[in-house]
């Protein structure tokens, strides 16, 4: 059941950037981003821009296709960033510690198909959809609970 909606058009990397920078500032330990959408559709640039806002140094921030997971130092906590494309089975998950991650971490997590049942109930799913103008996209946010309808009540719209 969904109880928080809201559709967004971003008309640029920037302002996906922008977006990602904005939402970084409203997360603490616990929160789960899942990051759904085809291949080009900016989950990576987005889950970048919101990893290296939140790092007190400078840091590379590389997507995770092909080593799963990138953990990185915040100030409150830690942050994964996976990449379950690659999956086959929601045990591998599990492998991951990714399940584990969820209770104390700020995740973000592409391809969170592969998680099937193991998903968080009070997750933030982020749909990147191309749009037929070039470097335009829409974003609709959804979550089956009110934790995040208060937690981005700033964020514009």
């Amino acid at each position: 059941m969904t109880v928080f909606s809201r559709t967004l058009s971003l008309n640029s990397p920037s302002e996906t950037q922008a977006l990602a920078v904005q939402m970084a500032a409203t997360l603490e330990p616990g929160d789960v981003v899942l990051l759904e959408g085809p291949i080009g559709a900016g989950k990576t640039h987005f889950a970048r821009s919101l990893i290296q806002s939140l790092l007190l140094a400078i840091e590379d921030v590389p997507s995770p296709t092909f080593t799963l997971v990138q953990v990185y130092d915040g100030p409150s906590s830690e942050i994964w960033h996976a990449d379950l494309y690659r999956l086959s089975a929601p045990d591998e998950v599990v492998e991951l510690g990714l399940t584990d991650a969820f209770e104390d971490a700020i995740c973000l997590v592409e391809w969170p198909d592969r998680l099937a049942d193991l998903a968080p109930e009070n997750a933030l799913t982020l749909r990147f959809e191309i749009s037929p103008q070039e470097e335009h996209r829409t974003l609709t946010l959804t979550s089956a609970s009110n934790h995040w309808a208060e937690k981005l009540a700033g964020v514009p719209t």
